[in-house]
């Protein structure tokens, strides 16, 4: 009998039964998307600052024919993908964890992930009708 009775105990708080909340299911794969993001933004980045230092100087013309490049049009749209996913990704943890009316966070949450993906597909844009 008592056996019965711990497995039905429950660590949620009675807050949470009645709103039917508890895990989420999806804390762990945000968490590793984010680290994820971060480290491929690492050589990225450090592609994108050496390729602005050796066009240093160049005409439109050669930072066309640059970015025409396919290598260096992929190398820019997964540096574009991967910033804008990592600030999304920032922006939604951040607003989660501060703004409180549950209207304003969930409004906060699709705002920024709104511009972040308008944002993105700008530049992204941008890439290819240089690079095209």
């Amino acid at each position: 009998m008592a056996a019965e009775k711990i497995a039905r105990v429950s660590l949620r708080s009675a807050l949470g039964r009645a709103r039917g909340l508890g895990s989420a299911k999806e804390g762990v794969a945000h968490w590793w998307a984010q680290r994820v993001t971060a480290l491929a933004l690492v050589p990225l980045t450090l592609w994108f600052v050496a390729s602005v230092v050796a066009l240093t100087g160049a005409s439109h013309g050669e930072v066309v024919a640059w970015l025409s490049r396919p290598h260096n049009a992929v190398l820019m749209l997964a540096l574009i993908w991967a910033t804008f996913w990592h600030a999304a990704l920032g922006l939604q943890v951040v607003i989660e964890d501060y703004i409180r009316p549950e209207g304003i966070r969930l409004a906060g949450v699709l705002a920024a992930k709104a511009a972040m993906l308008l944002m993105g597909l700008f530049a992204a844009f941008a890439v290819l009708k240089v690079a095209l």
